[in-house]
């Protein structure tokens, strides 16, 4: 892979993965950053001032495909991060979630295949498994609308998703909002104290979506194998001794997370380390009958001692 771009490439994720690239022993020869926030790409452009020859920041919208399709030229493979993922705004501005996280991730499409980009991953999330909110239903378009992609380019560009669950430290998760809360010394609110989440940290999800842009063939959505936590745990690894306040659960907001859902897995195959929904009829190894990956059913959780390492 000798060059990249990154929709979105100023978020939490984009500039994860931006520094991953950067370490890898061949890293591509360009990398480059779309993202509409032009004070962080300033910020993230004099940071990384001694990389220059290999970074290139582009400003622009996923809305724009012009600007996309400029930006696309002479790129081998995309990651398309950018969207909007707050629930409770896109709940409130409805039109511009569409617009960002469907008709946007349509412009990346169809952009790469007319720059003619070779790969193309986007990244989702467990809201798009039988999703309760506009968030997740927009998500769960973008992946059909990727996977879809593969018909219409032909070979031509080849179109893969990866779904994971809540990230470690990425913005707008809850642990800024409890470390803030815990220094003030107010309570904790929990939304229900039997809540589960399926949990990877920034580093893992850099992995991951790596590792399955180099091993995709197109058509596929890439789901990790991943522990599950308790938010009472975390609320706990935050802060031992603060006191909690239930608050009820939002909504839009979901018990339990889902990133496989039991009529996925009639096309869901084990791939040791990661699940892989496809129609692809080359993998042999299956998920049971009746398979679903849910965050309270898991086999694997995460204690409070392990949560506190991977917050710190």
């Amino acid at each position: 892979m000798t060059s990249i771009l990154i929709t979105g490439g100023t978020g939490s994720l984009g500039r994860t993965l931006v520094m991953g690239l950067l370490l890898r022993k061949e890293r591509p020869e360009r990398i480059v950053v779309f993202s509409r926030d032009e004070q962080k790409q300033h910020a993230m452009e004099r940071e990384l001032d001694d990389q220059r020859n290999v970074l290139r920041f582009f400003v622009g919208d996923v809305r724009d495909r012009d600007r996309l399709e400029l930006a696309m030229r002479g790129i081998e493979a995309v990651v398309h991060a950018a969207a909007m993922k707050i629930i409770p705004t896109c709940e409130r501005d409805p039109f511009e979630c569409v617009h960002t996280n469907i008709i946007g991730a349509e412009n990346v499409a169809r952009a790469a295949l007319r720059a003619g980009v070779a790969k193309v991953i986007a990244i989702s999330t467990d809201k798009a498994a039988a999703p309760l909110n506009l968030y997740g239903a927009t998500k769960l378009a973008a992946e059909k609308l990727f996977v879809a992609a593969n018909t219409i380019a032909a070979g031509a560009t080849r179109y893969s998703v990866v779904r994971y669950g809540n990230v470690v430290g990425s913005r707008g998760s809850v642990i800024p909002l409890f470390k803030q809360l815990a220094a003030e010394r107010k309570d904790l609110p929990i939304t229900h104290p039997d809540m589960t989440r399926f949990w990877i940290t920034l580093p893992q999800a850099v992995d991951f979506v790596l590792s399955s842009l180099d091993r995709m063939q197109g058509r596929e959505i890439f789901v990790p194998k991943l522990p599950s936590m308790r938010v009472l745990d975390l609320a706990r690894a935050i802060s031992p001794q603060a006191r909690y306040e239930v608050i009820g659960i939002r909504p839009g907001e979901k018990l339990h997370e889902t990133l496989i859902t039991e009529d996925e897995a009639r096309i869901t195959f084990d791939l040791d380390d990661r699940y892989v929904i496809t129609d692809r009829t080359d993998i042999a190894k299956r998920v049971p009958k009746h398979f679903v990956y849910r965050s309270n059913a898991n086999d694997r959780w995460l204690s409070v001692p392990e949560l506190q390492e991977m917050i710190a």
